[in-house]
C-alpha cells in the first residue's frame, strides 16, 4: 500500500532527490516540483497530504506559495526548509501559515519523522460543538475559531493547535517538550525554538488590541495560559 503523499517543492536538484529518496524509504510516496509554480500545479492537481517547501525559490517563493495554499483554503500540513541563520525567511513562511521549519543541512530521518508528526496531529472531525472561555477570550474547538472580547483572531493552523491545547489545560504550566508533543506531535528530540516563535505570534495576535496578557512564561519550564 503507497504512503502518504508528500510534494517536495525545491529549486536544488540534488536537495528534491535526496529527499524523495529518503522519504520513500521512510514510507512515504514522493513527488517533487521545481519551483513554486509547478508546486502550485502540482499542490492543485494531487492534493498531497503534506508539502516540503524551501523558502528561498526563484519567481513564486515558499512564502508566497504558502501563502496562496493557504488563501486557497488548504490545510495541507507545510514544513519549509531554510537556510541556517535566514532568520528572516523562517518568520515569513510561518507567518504564511507553514507548521514547522527545518534548517538546511538537514537529516532526511528528522524530516520525515516530523512529516509522520504532523499527520498524525491533524484536527479529526467533530460533530458537537464545544465552546470554551478563559476571561475575554473564547474559543469554539469545534469551528477552530477564537475570539477576544469580540474581536475575532485570525490564526494559522498552528497557532489554533496551541492556543487551544494552552486552553484546554488552562492553569497548568506545560513544558516546551510537552507542547512539542502535544501541538506538533514530537515524541523525539528535536532542536528547534518553534515553540517560543508561536507563543509570540499567539501573544501578538492576542493582545493586537491592548488586551492583558494571558499566556504567560514560566523562566526555565514553559508556559502557562492563565488570567493576568
Amino acid at each position: 500500500m503507497a504512503g502518504p503523499l508528500v510534494l517536495i517543492v525545491d529549486d536544488d536538484e540534488a536537495i528534491r532527490t535526496a529527499l524523495q529518496r529518503g522519504l520513500e524509504q521512510s514510507g512515504f510516496t514522493a513527488v517533487t516540483a521545481r519551483d513554486g509554480l509547478e508546486g502550485w500545479e502540482h499542490a492543485e492537481a494531487q492534493r498531497p497530504a503534506a508539502i516540503v517547501l524551501d523558502v528561498g525559490m526563484p519567481g513564486i517563493n515558499g512564502v508566497e506559495l504558502t501563502r496562496r495554499l493557504r488563501a486557497a483554503g488548504s490545510d495541507v500540513p507545510i514544513c519549509i526548509l531554510s537556510a541556517r541563520g535566514e532568520v528572516d525567511d523562517r518568520v515569513a513562511g510561518l507567518q504564511a501559515g507553514a507548521d514547522d521549519y527545518v534548517s538546511k543541512p538537514f537529516a532526511t530521518k528528522e524530516v520525515a519523522a516530523r512529516l509522520h508528526a504532523l499527520l498524525r496531529r491533524r484536527p479529526p472531525d467533530a460533530p458537537d460543538r464545544d465552546v470554551r472561555s478563559v476571561g475575554d477570550l473564547r474559543v469554539d474547538r469545534t469551528a477552530r475559531r477564537a475570539w477576544r472580547d469580540e474581536r475575532e483572531l485570525e490564526l494559522t493552523r498552528r497557532e489554533w493547535d496551541l492556543l487551544d491545547t494552552l486552553v484546554t489545560n488552562c492553569d497548568l504550566v506545560l513544558t516546551r517538550e510537552q507542547l512539542l508533543q502535544q501541538v506538533w506531535g514530537y515524541d523525539f528530540d528535536v532542536d528547534t525554538n518553534v515553540v517560543d516563535v508561536f507563543v509570540g505570534y499567539l501573544r501578538r495576535k492576542s493582545e493586537a488590541s491592548g488586551e492583558p496578557r494571558l499566556i504567560h512564561t514560566v523562566r526555565g519550564v514553559g508556559f502557562i495560559l492563565r488570567l493576568p
